[in-house]
């Protein structure tokens, strides 16, 4: 056999092996391939073309693990389980962009099933080298790797102070300064899931400058960068009154408002929430938000979206009103309560209804002024058949009595009353009675007082 005829079998040999990666990959886009895929033991015919002698069959072969692992947590706890991680995180430092790119889209795939994969990921010393990357010139590098971050942190504060202890916090805060828009994003995005979790690491966020950056691209003209923007400040907000303040004093309003506005509907849910989470504080906090137009613009906001998307504004409302009874009149005035009436009558989630009667609760149970201003807007009757419906959810039946009882206690207004006479069942009457006693008691004293008053001046 000649020299020529001896290649041509290692030839062959490498479009087989480059045909049957290429073949997976392409086989591992479509679900209803993986089930028969992986009963083809698929995953440890790949394991040894990782250190296939041609990159690009090492790269492909990443990929198809990447594809499988991505598709249900099975597969993902057999790339752990054949110990490719190790494999994939040695390669990382190693390799060429292409394959870095591949590994992190492996571990990101991996990581986002759950705790355990993602602290598999972690035993296997891949933060240091996912880290690392960060750095790297690439900006699709950059942005596979801060995935793969993010989907280890996002579940829980332990995996989130692993990925902050491994330095990413910084490196992150660079990645949304650089000019593509993609990086940004999952930049922010990252910063966003490390934050939700405690105090604490969003204070580590804070330190390194983050609110600054984040404030800047909340005008930004692309709404996938502003749904994690927004997510960003509001998921460090939310922790104490220090941190809402500190991302106020980054003169986000009344900037944050025009996202209420926005086209994208998650951008305007995300704004919503960031506004909320701020309102929830102190009086002070949503008095600013009352001052730069803040709640007015809420209300326009929840009447031009449906479902989810108003119920941090719902809450927003709520949270206002529960302050004060001056900011529960500012939301009065701002005509919320005809707005959360129709919410309540309009929406089919009972969680979305709970959240309102919460508000309108939180609105009507400062003084009979308050009270009156729900009243009329025939809301009563609306939450005394949501409390007695059997088909009310638990949650949103308290929350309507809780409401029904807050409004009724302020309530002198008798029209609003009089339907609950007869309607109402007897832990609910017991209110409507203790109204209307006050009220005929006001007027037979102011009555017989003005009689008294007459007796004497004609005496």
């Amino acid at each position: 056999m000649s020299q020529k005829h001896v290649l041509q079998v290692f030839e062959q040999y490498q479009k087989a092996r480059t045909q049957f990666v290429q073949t997976v990959a392409e086989l591992a886009t479509r679900p209803k391939n993986i089930e028969t895929l992986q009963n083809a033991g698929v995953m440890s015919l790949l394991r040894p073309l990782l250190l296939d002698v041609v990159p690009t069959i090492q790269q492909t072969a990443v990929l198809a693990l990447g594809r499988l692992a991505n598709y249900n947590d099975d597969l993902a706890e057999a790339v752990v389980k054949g110990d490719i991680l190790p494999q994939l995180v040695y390669s990382l430092a190693e390799q060429n962009r292409f394959y870095k790119k591949a590994a992190a889209f492996v571990l990101r795939a991996v990581g986002k099933h759950s705790p355990q994969l993602a602290q598999a990921i972690v035993d296997c010393g891949a933060l240091d080298t996912l880290v690392i990357c960060l750095e790297d010139f690439d900006p699709g590098v950059k942005e596979a790797v801060a995935w793969a971050l993010g989907n280890i942190a996002r579940h829980n504060a332990e995996l989130s102070q692993a990925v902050v202890d491994a330095g990413a916090v910084p490196l992150l805060i660079l990645c949304i300064q650089e000019p593509e828009i993609a990086l940004k994003r999952i930049a922010a995005s990252v910063l966003s899931d490390i934050s939700e979790h405690s105090p604490e690491l969003a204070q580590t966020v804070v330190d390194a400058g983050a609110i600054a950056h984040l404030a800047r691209m909340i005008l930004n003209p692309n709404a996938k960068l502003k749904r994690q923007v927004l997510s960003a400040l509001g998921q460090i907000a939310k922790h104490s009154v220090d941190l809402a303040e500190m991302v106020v004093e980054a003169e986000i309003f009344p900037v944050v408002l025009t996202c209420l506005k926005d086209k994208d509907e998650y951008v305007k849910k995300n704004a919503s929430t960031l506004i909320r989470e701020i309102a929830k504080h102190t009086p002070e906090l949503s008095q600013l938000i009352v001052n730069t137009g803040g709640v007015a613009a809420i209300i326009d906001c929840i009447g031009s979206c449906k479902g989810s998307i108003r119920l941090p504004g719902i809450m927003m409302l709520g949270y206002v009103a529960a302050h004060s009874e001056n900011l529960a009149m500012a939301v009065i005035i701002s005509k919320g309560v005809p707005q959360l009436s129709v919410c309540l009558s309009e929406e089919p989630e009972d969680h979305i209804k709970a959240a309102t009667a919460w508000a309108l609760g939180q609105i009507g149970r400062h003084t009979p002024e308050h009270a009156r201003a729900v009243a009329v807007t025939n809301t009563l009757p609306v939450l005394l058949s949501l409390y007695m419906s059997a088909e009310s959810s638990e949650d949103l039946q308290v929350k309507s009595k809780k409401a029904i009882k807050n409004i009724l206690q302020k309530c002198t207004y008798l029209p609003a009353l009089e339907p609950f006479l007869y309607d109402a069942p007897p832990n609910i009457l017991k209110y409507v009675v203790g109204q209307f006693s006050k009220v005929l008691f006001s007027w037979i004293f102011r009555y017989t007082f003005a009689e008294s008053g007459q007796l004497s001046t004609s005496y």
